[in-house]
């Protein structure tokens, strides 16, 4: 079943997510009421009526693409923590996060995102990470490559010696025994910065306008996308063992992605020395 999905035109599932996008997200954005603004968990952790209707829709919609599929998604595991079971199940899994950077969406700034990946069985086989306030549609497939409004993209190198630009877990969400892992990032060489939304991230890695992320958290409705993104672009990842991102959880934390593997070893050598 899932292979056969593949091996067809999986244009049907970009056509979702901008609807999904047409249709819940762009007419609230900047259009935001009191009550359409929820605190999750604090009060930088917030949900809108976007983030779970988008979500609605876009389970609606590639559950009915590819039938027997499950989803994973940030408002639905929110809802109900059983629904991550579906990531180690037997099932293709729809992994989404209707809004990525819910905060940005919340006050006016265009930089969040729509993000989709197909996992089966604990592998990253397709993405999808849409910016609709930006027009910005970034499609990576397996073993097939990345591509930015249908043009392909490659993440390429560093250049030796300039100091690398990194984007880290933002400190608004992070603890202080976090703040300490990531600590070994401010050193002569690099320059980190709190990031944004983690798709839009990913995508500037994945682009070579950012050379890595260094993250402490792993919900995969945040990575998934973008590390697919990121490899099919030439790019590399790593937890701070040394191990792949397991989506399914348990990751050694923090962990990194970057634009060759070089660059990903040496943040995590840079992280290492904080542990």
């Amino acid at each position: 079943m899932i292979d056969q999905f593949l091996a067809g035109d999986l244009s049907a599932v970009e056509e979702a997510v901008r609807k999904a996008a047409a249709a819940e997200i762009m007419p609230r954005f900047r259009q935001l009421d009191d009550h359409e603004i929820v605190e999750k968990n604090g009060p930088h952790d917030l949900v809108t009526t976007a983030d779970r209707l988008a979500e609605q829709h876009l389970a609606a919609s590639l559950t009915s693409l590819l039938p027997g599929s499950a989803v994973v998604g940030e408002e639905g595991v929110h809802a109900d923590p059983s629904v991550l079971d579906a990531l180690g199940g037997d099932a293709p899994v729809w992994i989404v996060d209707p809004v990525d950077g819910t905060r940005q969406f919340v006050h006016g700034d265009p930089g969040f995102s729509t993000l989709v990946a197909l996992a089966h069985h604990g592998e990253l086989l397709a993405s999808w990470t849409f910016a609709p306030a930006l027009d910005e549609m970034a499609v990576a497939r397996r073993g097939q490559g990345a591509w930015l409004n249908g043009e392909p993209i490659r993440s390429g190198s560093p250049e030796p010696g300039t100091v690398l630009e990194v984007a880290i877990s933002h400190y608004d969400f992070t603890t202080d025994a976090e703040k300490r892992a990531l600590s070994g990032l401010h050193t002569p060489g690099a320059r980190p910065r709190p990031c944004g939304s983690a798709g839009l991230e990913y995508l500037k890695v994945a682009r070579g306008e950012l050379d890595a992320l260094a993250f402490t958290w792993e919900n995969a409705w945040d990575h998934a996308a973008g590390l697919l993104l990121v490899a099919e672009a030439g790019g590399a990842s790593a937890t701070l063992t040394g191990e792949s991102f397991r989506i399914t959880g348990g990751n050694a934390l923090p962990f990194a992605a970057a634009r060759d593997e070089a660059t990903v070893r040496h943040i995590l050598g840079l992280l290492a020395t904080a542990g």
